[in-house]
């Protein structure tokens, strides 16, 4: 039989992308990635998260038995009363970039678009576990779909199917694009974008600053592959250009330097901006644990509440 600490560490391993990337359906990967976040979290110093966040308490002396919820007992080992709050009502919107950059990956890796997608899935299952109301828009040139936020179980099939159709489109008009769905958005709540940023920079953070006129809160998921921060290619090599097809033919180590110094200057833009508009930049790439994500949105959830 399994340790309470082997099936931890079974759970735990669904926080690695290219482990989630090999299992069948969207629902099953939110809901082992959560899982494996909500047993990292009892294991670290954020207590003040619990397993079922606004709907659980911890055990205390003198509480009724009949409340223990035994599902949780069963997973980690610990005792938490079920509380029975008034829905939070926040809502949360969910921006994806699905322009053709987004569909670029190296090795192994999942591509940009999986990466953002799995993380959605995960950012939607725990979002209405906590009885938030959470929506999707997807966009590339334009706004392509939008489900409006709903808080119900049930509708995490209607975003999961809508993520698993997603591919790749058009050339990016990133922030063309988020100034329509700044429009759309009439009641204010967080807005987590999810995109490589491949835009013009400052045109893109001219269109995070119109949701911030507007009173949301957002978060930016950075998304990049690994080889797109490093430029560690081989000797010879032939770049295209996903989306205007120009190809372009050299030796990456010459390049690399002026590369990567270029690759730091457009993060450090994103980063110190930002930082200046109280938007929480994550910056991600496609091998990153989804855990880094998830407590980022924990942490920025905290502060809209608060």
């Amino acid at each position: 039989m399994k340790s309470l600490s082997d099936r931890d560490d079974v759970y735990r391993k669904y926080l690695d992308p290219e482990i989630v990337s090999r299992l069948s359906t969207m629902e099953l990967r939110a809901r082992l990635v959560v899982e494996g976040f909500i047993i990292g979290l009892h294991r670290s110093p954020y207590h003040g998260f619990s397993i079922e966040f606004a709907e659980h308490r911890q055990y205390m002396p003198g509480d009724e038995i009949r409340h223990l919820d035994w599902k949780v007992l069963g997973r980690t080992g610990r005792y938490y009363i079920k509380q029975f709050e008034e829905e939070t009502n926040l809502k949360s919107y969910l921006l994806i970039d699905a322009s053709r950059s987004m569909g670029y990956s190296s090795w192994k890796h999942p591509t940009k678009l999986e990466y953002a997608s799995y993380l959605a899935a995960a950012l939607s299952f725990l979002m209405i576990r906590q009885q938030d109301a959470v929506g999707l828009m997807v966009y590339d040139e334009k706004v392509r779909s939008y489900l409006p936020p709903h808080a119900t179980r049930s509708y995490l099939r209607q975003i999961f199917h809508q993520l698993d159709a997603t591919k790749p489109g058009n050339r990016t008009s990133t922030s063309a694009s988020l100034h329509e769905i700044a429009e759309r958005i009439r009641r204010r709540g967080l807005v987590a974008i999810f995109s490589d940023l491949f835009d013009a920079p400052e045109d893109v953070m001219t269109a995070i600053r119109h949701f911030r006129h507007k009173k949301h809160e957002v978060v930016v998921f950075h998304i990049l592959d690994p080889m797109e921060r490093t430029f560690a290619f081989g000797s010879d090599a032939l770049f295209r250009d996903m989306e205007t097809g120009e190809e372009v033919a050299t030796q990456p180590w010459h390049l690399r330097a002026a590369y990567r110094e270029a690759v730091e200057s457009f993060i450090g833009y994103y980063k110190k901006e930002c930082r200046e508009h109280n938007v929480e930049y994550v910056l991600l790439d496609t091998t990153t644990p989804f855990d880094v994500a998830l407590t980022s949105y924990l942490n920025k959830r905290t502060q809209v509440n608060g």
